[in-house]
Parts: C-alpha cells; structure tokens; sequence
C-alpha cells in the first residue's frame, strides 16, 4: 500500500491539460486530459445526448465551454486522488482567485471521508496548490432561454421516486436524467408511468488506468460524486432546454458521519454544496438554469412515510451500494439496514422482509451496523444514511406500534429497548413528524407542491 506522504514525493504535480470534444447533432461528447507524469495520463469520458435537433454547438458556445470544463474539474478527483500530488495545474480553462477557493474548498470537504479512513491528516490550505494557465473561454455566452421543465436526477432510491411523484403536481414537462443507467434507475421511470422517450442517460468511462493503479495498492476512496451530478444535469438540462433541475436531497445529508468532526459522507448532498453550486453556477456560468432539492426542508423520516404511499415503486427501487451490479439488496450492509429501519414505522415488518429478502431485525451479524446508525458508537456508517436521531425516533415509534399490535419484537429491538438511548429518544421520538428545514432553495411554486403533499398546506411554526 502506498502512503500519501510517498506519493506526494514522487509525483509532486497533477495536470489538468485540456478536454477534447466530438460533437455531433444527436451527441455531446468530452474526453478529458488528465495526468500525473512519472505515473500516467489518464482520459476519461462522458455522452450527452442532444435535444433533436439542437443548434448547439460547443465551440462557439462559452456558457456550455464553462460547463463542459466545470466537469472535468469535478472528473479530475477521482484522479488526483490516486497520488494526491501537492501541485495542481489546470491548463483546460481559466481560474480566478475566487474560483480557485471554491473549488478548493469543495476537494478539501468533498473529500474528507477519503482523508479520514486513509488517515491523513489533509491541511486545508496545503493540501493542494491549485493553479490556471490557460486563456479565457471563446465564443459567445447564451443563456438557456428555458422558462420551464424540470430535469429529475434519478438514482433508483426511494428518494427521487418520492420528487417524480410530487412534481407530478406541476405544470411543468418533466424529464428524467441517468448517470450510466441500470434496473433500477430504469423500473422507476416506468413506475412513476413516465415515457421513456424523456428520459436522458449520459454516459460516463472511467479511465482503466485508474482502476488498475487503485488495485496495484495506490490511493483509493470516496469522492463528492453528487458534485459529478450537478455539474453533468446543469449541462443536461442546457442541451435539453430545461429551467430547472429538481434534485432530491433532504436535511438529514448535512449531518456529520464521525460525531464532532466535519467529515461527512454526503458532503456534496449537504445544502452547504448546494447553495455553493448555486452561487458557483450564478457568478460563473450564468446558464440561467436553477439548480435545486425538492426534498431540502425535509428528513429521511418525513421522505420514508412519504415513500411509504408510493406501492408502486416498492418492489424496484434500489439503494444498496454493495448489490448496485447485481441490482439487488444485499440485506447484510449498513445502507440496507438503514432504510428498512425507516421505513419500519410505515410498513409491516413482513412486507419490509418481503422486499428486502431477508429479517435483518433478528441477524445478530447486524448488530454493529445497528449501533452506528443509532449514535451508540460515534462514527456512522459511511454510507447515505439519516441523522441518528431520525434513526432512533423511527425504531421508538417502530416499538409502540409492535407493542400495541401485539407482536413480538426483533432480536435487534428488544436488545434496544434495554439501552439507556431508548428511554431518551422514546421522549423525542415524534419530532420529526413536523421536521422542517428553512435553508432550502426552493421556487415558491414548488414549495406550494410541498405544503400540500408533506404539511397539509400549512408549513409547521
């Protein structure tokens, strides 16, 4: 295993050198030019279907340039990574001082779950020294002149099936976007009985390169990949002519994963990067496209209840990382766990069996997972999970509804209800059942949508 000192040594300089675009009527399509001499170059790839037909055409365009080159430096993480080289220079496009900050900002945050589990001890300052060399952007900047549709990000989790069904309530057109599309992503747009005509799949290649050096013992780790997202949907929704794009993150991504520390697993899901990608997408790019989460004001719990209603989608939707290839719960990791406990308090233990597969409430394997995503070791799962507090409101209230039915607890549920943690959330365990969250940007028109399908039309005090 190579160590990131050793690396920093060796390879001191990372080039982010240019980007090659093949553009086509009906596609879209960037090879990025990324490299660490002494180590390799590495060229990785995405495909952007057009609007058909499309008077798009990159290179005359500056606004779809700025986006196409805001990409790849999201794209170049994932890279740099693998040696961590102290020097950064980017010769693709050109950086001001304020930019150079942002970015650096989102890679120190973005990537803090990579520097703790690798145990490096990254100074926000030093760990990077990031530069530009190259001209101004050519052509000429063109707005969307979109004044409606909305882009959808689906990831095949009950998350974004839970923003189809309420934007459904919309006047606007709503398409569908997938990030290299599997059975999942794909049964939930026929699921929310949406045509698949109008949903758009970008294609993204991981350079083999990369995947060959994390095996051979260098770098590896987690990467802000919702970053990934926002920067491809903003190039989406422009190709397609789109106002805005509804993401479907909620509150509960703002919280912490190791207790006291900034390391969050979901960095780039937290509404910090939101309203940064915002403001980035407003000073710098000026698409005119509006980038937001219908779900911000709300929690897991509030989405899980939510979901809970939607039948239709509960037999396909996926959000297991491990079985992602297989398109399956594995029923044995911390992400699985997480989502059957709650959803426990709006479905029946033998339904939630019947979709996951297997009782992960009576797997005593289970147990230490159990104690990371209720708070009773510091450190969650490094996993998209709920806040610990949500996590213990839902097996509290998940308790009395098993009580008062009659039915006997799961091993994992009697265990808790021996803890000190249960008699202090069982006093709170109903205070997400009004949880709304005002840091949110959500058009007006979208938060009337909310009210009505969450709140019953009147946002709590």
């Amino acid at each position: 295993m190579k160590t990131y000192e050793t690396c920093r040594k060796t390879f001191p300089v990372f080039y982010y050198k240019n980007y090659t675009i093949l553009d086509t009527p009906e596609e879209l399509q960037i090879t990025y030019h990324f490299e660490i001499p002494g180590l390799s170059a590495f060229d990785p790839t995405w495909r952007f279907p057009k609007k058909d037909p499309s008077p798009l055409h990159a290179e005359e365009n500056r606004t779809l340039q700025k986006m196409l080159f805001g990409l790849g430096m999201v794209e170049l993480i994932s890279y740099w990574k693998i040696a961590c080289p102290p020097k950064v220079i980017v010769t693709a496009g050109a950086l001001s001082d304020a930019q150079i900050r942002w970015w650096k900002d989102l890679y120190y945050l973005g990537l803090g779950e990579f520097f703790y589990t690798n145990g490096i001890e990254a100074n926000p300052e030093y760990f990077m020294e990031l530069t530009s060399s190259a001209a101004s952007f050519a052509g000429q900047d063109i707005p969307c002149p979109a004044k409606e549709g909305c882009l959808i990000p689906i990831g095949g989790g009950k998350d974004s099936a839970c923003t189809i069904e309420m934007l459904k309530k919309s006047s606007h057109t709503l398409k569908t976007y997938i990030i290299n599309p599997r059975g999942a992503t794909l049964e939930t747009v026929k699921a929310a009985r949406l045509s698949m005509d109008d949903s758009i799949h970008a294609r993204r290649t991981l350079d083999a390169r990369m995947i060959q050096l994390n095996k051979e013992g260098y770098l590896n780790g987690h990467t802000p990949f919702s970053a990934l997202v926002a920067f491809s949907s903003l190039i989406t929704a422009y190709l397609h002519g789109l106002k805005y794009i509804a993401l479907s993150n909620e509150s509960s991504a703002n919280e912490s994963t190791v207790a006291g520390s900034m390391v969050n697993h979901q960095y780039s899901k937290s509404f910090k990067f939101e309203q940064d990608f915002h403001n980035y997408e407003k000073e710098f790019i000026r698409s005119g496209i509006h980038y937001f989460s219908m779900l911000r004001p709300l929690s897991e719990f509030q989405i899980a209840k939510y979901f809970a209603g939607a039948a239709a989608y509960h037999d396909i939707f996926r959000s297991c990382n491990v079985g992602s290839k297989q398109d399956i719960w594995c029923g044995h990791c911390p992400k699985c766990l997480f989502v059957f406990l709650i959803l426990s308090p709006f479905l029946s233990h033998t339904r939630l069996v019947e979709i996951f597969g297997t009782d992960m409430l009576n797997d005593p394997s289970m147990q230490n997972d159990f104690e990371k995503l209720t708070g009773l070791q510091d450190e969650k799962p490094f996993e998209c999970v709920g806040s610990r507090d949500e996590v213990n409101a839902a097996i509290c209230q998940t308790i009395e509804r098993m009580e008062q039915d009659g039915e006997a607890l799961p091993l994992l549920f009697s265990w808790y209800k021996e803890q000190s943690i249960y008699e202090l959330s069982l006093a709170h365990c109903h205070d997400y059942d009004i949880h709304y969250d005002e840091n949110h940007l959500l058009p007006a028109e979208f938060l009337t949508i909310l009210k009505e399908e969450c709140y019953g039309g009147t946002l709590p005090c």
